[in-house]
């Protein structure tokens, strides 16, 4: 299972997006969104369900590639 920062690393680096413009597309703020993407799942902060279904809508994932790679941080699935 690919972890939750290389997903997002990978899908902000093909759309060209910076922590700060996919703060603005979420709403989610930067700091939040840096150590999401620094630390994945390891990190001693985790994305909560709305926030991956707002992450993956920004970033034109389908939910499906980003709930698992976040249900090692224990966040549940709908």
């Amino acid at each position: 299972m690919v972890d939750l920062s290389h997903v997002l690393e990978a899908a902000m680096r093909r759309r060209h997006l910076s922590v700060q413009a996919l703060a603005d597309r979420t709403g989610i703020r930067a700091p939040r969104i840096k150590v999401f993407v620094q630390d994945g799942t390891a990190g001693p902060v985790h994305p909560t369900e709305q926030e991956l279904r707002e992450l993956a809508h920004a970033l034109d994932l389908p939910l499906t590639e980003v709930l698992p790679s976040a249900a090692l941080a224990g966040v549940p699935s709908a």
